[in-house]
């Protein structure tokens, strides 16, 4: 099984492209992409939000466009599941159910 990384903006889970630049936006809900919440050290356990042990102070909010130096994109492994081809028609892709 086909798999590859992606990165989703945490807001909406829309694809994002990268890198990232410090402006940028995501192209579906508006919100910044630079931002904790899109980050890979994100973690709502660790002090002030971030895994990261060289932060000197707590970034917030966490949702908004910010310029952190620690700032990793966040990627998921994402599997390829079904095939490329699309039936042509509803009609076509029931038939094709019942097909042995």
């Amino acid at each position: 099984m086909a798999s590859h990384e992606v990165f989703k903006c945490a807001r909406c889970g829309h694809r994002l492209t990268m890198p990232v630049g410090a402006g940028d936006r995501c192209a579906r809900c508006g919100a910044g992409v630079h931002s904790c919440i899109n980050c890979g050290s994100f973690d709502t356990s660790a002090r002030w939000e971030c895994d990261q042990p060289g932060l000197a102070a707590r970034v917030t909010p966490k949702d908004e466009q910010n310029t952190c130096t620690f700032f990793a994109a966040r990627t998921t492994v994402e599997r390829q599941t079904g095939t490329q081809a699309a039936p042509n028609n509803a009609r076509q892709a029931f038939d094709d159910l019942f097909k042995s």
